[in-house]
């Protein structure tokens, strides 16, 4: 009889070889670096918390730079590399990178591990003269969410904010706020919609493990029941 996988298992088999690991595009990806502005002819570009690398390899053919992706995570770093990419296994909270290495620093949906204010704080000394960093965090877009929404993030990410919370904490830590960017719905099914045909297929395959499968896929039911409660905002952010 085949061993029971444990619930670690399942959360990396279920997010193994999915195209990303947030909600984004490559429209949005596209509109965030016509966003960030002029960049140098051949840009040194860091992606941190790059996950498969999907958006490395897309920075890479639309800057022309040398684009470096980073995560912890060694199979991520592995298929990146698989597919062309040059990738670094470190912890985003101490990057052995120099300062003023890189023109634009590149986080989708990465930031929160260490926190969006610690990341302000940390990836700042990263950026050379001019440089640019762009992220992607999920916060409030009402004020009063529902039970089911605030229950869920309270969990996830307590320290979940609004984008005018955002503005206020990176304008306070001393960035400039140049643009702004809700995702759009259509971004949130590239993440979900690949993860929902894996959990499906899991699901066959591993018949007693439903209650894990569900707890992996219970972010998809409580976007389906809370969307408008709360998205993804970009930010294209200068230091000043």
């Amino acid at each position: 009889m085949p061993a029971v996988p444990t619930s670690e298992d399942l959360f990396f088999t279920a997010h193994s070889g999915l195209p990303r690991e947030a909600p984004g595009s490559a429209a949005t990806t596209r509109l965030l670096l016509t966003l960030a502005g002029p960049l140098p002819p051949r840009p040194r570009v860091v992606d941190i918390g790059c996950g498969p690398g999907t958006s490395t390899l897309l920075l890479a053919e639309l800057t022309g730079g040398d684009v470096l992706g980073v995560d912890t995570h060694a199979p991520f770093l592995d298929e990146l590399r698989r597919r062309g990419g040059t990738g670094l296994q470190a912890s985003m909270e101490d990057l052995p990178l120099a300062d003023g290495s890189a023109d634009l620093l590149w986080a989708e949906g990465s930031a929160y591990v260490m926190g969006v204010d610690a990341a302000l704080a940390a990836w700042r000394r990263l950026l050379a003269p001019g440089g640019v960093l762009v992220l992607t965090e999920a916060e409030w877009t009402t004020p009063d969410p529902a039970p089911g929404a605030r229950a869920f993030w309270d969990d996830a990410y307590p320290a979940m904010r609004t984008t005018a919370g955002n503005v206020a904490a990176a304008q306070a830590a001393g960035w400039t706020v140049a643009a702004t960017y809700l995702l759009p719905e259509s971004d949130w099914d590239a993440y979900y919609g690949p993860l929902a045909e894996r959990l499906a297929a899991l699901r066959a395959e591993h018949p007693g493990s439903a209650a894990d499968l569900d707890a992996i896929g219970h972010e998809i039911t409580v976007r389906a029941e809370h969307g408008a409660d709360y998205g993804y905002t970009a930010y294209v952010l200068r230091p000043r």
